[in-house]
């Protein structure tokens, strides 16, 4: 049997190669998809909108498309092709995050200060780096053995992964800036719809999950902050068959919901006393004849029907315990809402805003708070190396958001998928699921 062992070996290598050389034809033909998406999303804007930094946690569009070239630049080109040479030795601190581990970046908070790089000099870049990209690709897929080719897809991925999530920044960063301006301006027109015909009746279905698995399985794509797998135990629970309207919110507001300490939360009610936290979604109106909400396509009247949107976890739990209710914990949702993945409203639907429906939607449409720290699963390990940073060092005083929204990727989201906010936070696309204890 020892003679055995070398050829099975070789086998198995081979076979994993095999494996690899189909991740990368893959991933090449991705790579090209999510790039060009990032442009198509900014073909509504002007020239003018790209340099526009809203507030602080903002960021220009100019500076996402800049950052995301910068991420493959760093961690794929200059890291595994051995004779590239930066674009511009600048660019290392103008288009870092936060990864400090190869430099220091330029504060996030003065991002939109700077009027060069120019616009076309950002395109610029990023034809160069995609050229290069493209380069390395085509050099790996004719002689795979040329480099760690598991690891040049792990990167690859993960800088896709990385683009998407800026993709639905870049529209939520535009949605501020649009939103808060007087005139209300469209990002795109054809998004109009009628008003919806009313909401369905809300109605909580019952689970009695008992000890059960959370987190990404060890086949597919997740970011470290989903792994390991783990077992946790639910106590039986029901769950809100949809996410809560704007007519129910309403009521809320009209019931004198932002006016009740016992509602909530101490930081809370600090916030709603000192005016730091407005007493209405970030994007309503009260207009001498009625609400009106500013979307992405403008400002229309109030659509009761539709989920509300742009909701801080403060004002989700307020909510929810004006409602006799409470929000689901993340291994909660996890649970509930792995059976609904393959249904939603993603950016894909170009409607770029919640819509109402009749059947259960966990996916899409709004993120949904729930009451569960951002914390480490137990025995997380983060990236090795720089990459490392991604997602483990802001595991302080944040609450996890599941599900996605509107204006997430469709194949971006997954069930053990975790996203991340502080509780004040609204300017994302965050809605509210009730639950309650059985």
């Amino acid at each position: 049997m020892a003679f055995d062992a070398k050829p099975t070996a070789i086998r198995e290598n081979a076979s994993a190669l095999e494996l690899e050389v189909k991740r990368l034809a893959l991933l090449a033909a991705r790579y090209r998809a999510v790039r060009q998406q990032s442009l198509s999303l900014c073909e509504p804007l002007e020239t003018e909108d790209f340099g526009v930094q809203p507030m602080a946690d903002a960021s220009p569009p100019k500076w996402h498309l800049a950052h995301t070239s910068w991420f493959f630049e760093t961690f794929l080109l200059i890291d595994l092709q051995p004779d590239y040479q930066e674009f511009h030795p600048a660019y290392a601190e103008l288009f870092n995050s936060y990864y400090n581990g190869v430099g220091q970046p330029f504060p996030r908070l003065r991002r939109g200060t700077l009027s060069r790089p120019t616009l076309s000099e950002v395109l610029n870049y990023r034809r160069v780096v995609d050229d290069a990209t493209e380069t390395l690709l085509e050099q790996v897929q004719k002689n795979p053995q040329s480099i760690h080719l598991s690891r040049l897809n792990t990167v690859l991925e993960i800088g896709l992964e990385h683009e998407q999530q800026h993709q639905e920044l870049l529209l939520t960063d535009v949605k501020y800036n649009f939103g808060h301006n007087p005139l209300a301006p469209a990002y795109c027109a054809h998004t109009a719809l009628t008003q919806s015909e009313g909401a369905s009746a809300l109605s909580f279905d019952t689970h009695e999950p008992g000890l059960v698995w959370m987190g990404a399985k060890p086949q597919e794509f997740a970011f470290d902050n989903e792994r390991p797998r783990h077992e946790v135990f639910l106590r039986p629970f029901q769950v809100a068959n949809r996410t809560v309207s704007n007519g129910e919110f309403l009521a809320f507001i009209e019931d004198n919901g932002y006016e009740r300490p016992e509602l909530w939360l101490a930081e809370a009610w600090q916030r709603l006393q000192d005016g730091t936290l407005a007493k209405q979604p970030l994007y309503w109106r009260q207009q001498p004849d009625g609400w009106y909400e500013y979307r992405l396509d403008g400002l229309y009247r109030l659509d009761k029907a539709r989920p509300v949107v742009h909701v801080s976890a403060f004002e989700a739990m307020a909510y929810a315990a004006w409602a006799n209710a409470r929000l689901l914990t993340e291994a909660e949702w996890e649970w509930a809402a792995g059976v609904h993945q393959s249904r939603g409203n993603f950016v894909e639907s170009e409607q770029f805003h919640p819509v109402s429906s009749d059947t259960p939607q966990f996916f899409g449409n709004v993120w949904e708070w729930t009451s569960s720290s951002y914390a480490p699963y137990p025995g997380y390990q983060p990236l090795t190396g720089v990459l490392g940073e991604y997602n483990g060092k802001f595991m302080s005083s944040q609450l996890v958001l599941r599900g996605g929204s509107c204006v997430t990727p469709k194949e971006h989201i997954r069930a053990s998928y975790r996203n991340f906010f502080y509780p004040a936070d609204r300017w994302q696309f965050s809605g509210i699921r009730l639950a309650r204890d059985v």
